[in-house]
């Protein structure tokens, strides 16, 4: 296996562990356990980020555009006003735009 591909599925598996601790902390009642579950995840996305650095001076990885200054706004915009909202029983989040 190429080092491209198994910094690429690192990446994937990373995302897939972002997602999961977002959801185990958001239903967690235990402030302990939720406390540390959120250190473990903070350390992933350091993780995470070093390791897209990597990818991207390697060219292995090649982020989407950024986004305009108007889109960020709009973005911020819409989130501020509540106009979004978890799909039901998805786990994705929609954005009314």
């Amino acid at each position: 296996m190429q080092e491209k591909d198994m910094v690429n599925d690192v990446l994937g598996s990373l995302k897939s562990s972002l997602t999961n601790y977002g959801t185990v902390i958001g239903e967690c009642e235990d402030q302990n356990l939720r406390q540390t579950l959120q250190q473990i995840r903070n350390e992933c996305e350091h993780f995470h980020y070093q390791l897209f650095k990597v990818a991207e001076q390697k060219n292995y990885y090649k982020p989407a555009q950024k986004a305009s200054d108007h889109q960020v706004q709009q973005l911020k915009s819409e989130v501020t006003q509540g106009n979004w909202n978890v799909g039901a029983n998805t786990g994705r989040t929609t954005w009314n735009m």
